[in-house]
């Protein structure tokens, strides 16, 4: 039995902006952002589309991919979001489902921000390797336009919106051995004393609205730039380190490294502490910049729908993010 991903999709907003777009009201420049980041575009949404209507264009184009394309195939939803439609309740996965049209389907979100597919991924094959479940959908879609400060040109110039769906079915192929497929292996950690590092202050239940306070600015992600660039580093390279080691496997083995699109140069200095040649890490951060927990699954439908993988390809997903949390997967395509 193997949990394999059998279809992909994505969806971003039709509007596009560059970095000499954003320099028209931020003091900022394209040289500026893209020598920090590797960014050079990101799209944004427009005032009226939230999470889920990211998350569903996403799932139907990931149902596109099928030959039997009926919602009613699918027996659970999961979107990982930081930027959900409401505040704790309901679930984005919720709408998606209702939206979607499948009636079927159990739904939930997961919050381990920009790591939160990998944990989704992890999810549903538990999830698959139990009960009647054949068919779940993870997706992770995000707005973070609307919860930037765009007064803050350090932070403002990293986040796009976006929203990425695959679909995981559980399968008669082996999990183990020379012909495995699907998932193989994955690797969830979190470091809760840099809880604050990447944190949305406002309004939950340590920091309450308070009748008659005055808030100036609205709520948005607050972000310790230099302790984040550490973490990051170091996340990615002991979780690469380990899957590795556990599977008794070398750089050389692996088709992609798909890494979540943060920051190029958080990539680029991992890629170098493990001598790992950097066209080996898939990176789409120039177009996409930061879609958090989107930017593992737009890179897989990209690398998917351009040709550039195919069945039997070994691929090691990474992640890290606000909790902090990181992890990563190893999959046979």
């Amino acid at each position: 039995m193997a949990f394999e991903i059998i279809a992909t999709g994505r969806a971003v907003p039709p509007r596009r902006v560059s970095n000499d777009d954003l320099a028209k009201d931020i003091d900022t420049s394209d040289e500026w952002i893209r020598s920090h980041t590797g960014i050079g575009s990101r799209y944004i949404a427009g005032e009226e589309v939230a999470a889920s209507d990211l998350a569903l264009e996403a799932a139907r184009d990931a149902l596109s991919q099928l030959e039997n394309p009926d919602p009613l195939s699918v027996d659970m939803i999961i979107v990982a979001t930081a930027t959900s439609d409401y505040f704790g309740s309901p679930s984005t996965a919720c709408i998606v489902q209702e939206k979607l049209g499948a009636a079927r389907a159990g739904a939930f979100d997961v919050s381990a921000a920009c790591t939160g597919f990998i944990y989704g991924l992890e999810i549903a094959a538990g999830l698959l390797s139990t009960g009647d479940r054949k068919r779940i959908m993870v997706i992770g879609s995000e707005v973070l336009s609307k919860f930037v400060d765009w007064n803050d040109r350090s932070s403002c110039i990293l986040f796009g919106d976006g929203a990425g769906a695959t679909i995981l079915e559980k399968t008669s192929a082996p999990h183990e051995g020379p012909d495995k497929r699907g998932l193989i292996r994955t690797i969830l950690r979190s470091d809760g004393s840099g809880a604050e590092h990447i944190v949305f202050k406002r309004g939950g239940s340590r920091y309450p609205y308070i009748e008659g306070e005055t808030i100036d600015i609205p709520i948005h992600v607050e972000i310790n730039g230099q302790a984040v660039y550490n973490f990051a580093v170091k996340a990615i390279t002991d979780t690469i380190g380990e899957i590795l080691s556990n599977e008794e496997i070398s750089v050389d083995d692996l088709t992609w490294i798909v890494p979540h699109q943060a920051n190029a140069r958080i990539i680029q200095a991992a890629a170098k502490r493990l001598k790992i040649p950097e066209e080996k890490c898939f990176l789409n951060i120039e177009e996409f910049a930061n879609t958090s927990a989107a930017s593992i699954p737009i890179a897989l439908d990209e690398l998917n729908r351009g040709g550039k993988i195919k069945k039997g390809d070994l691929i090691l997903t990474v992640g890290f993010g606000s909790g902090l949390t990181y992890g990563g997967n190893l999959i046979v395509w």
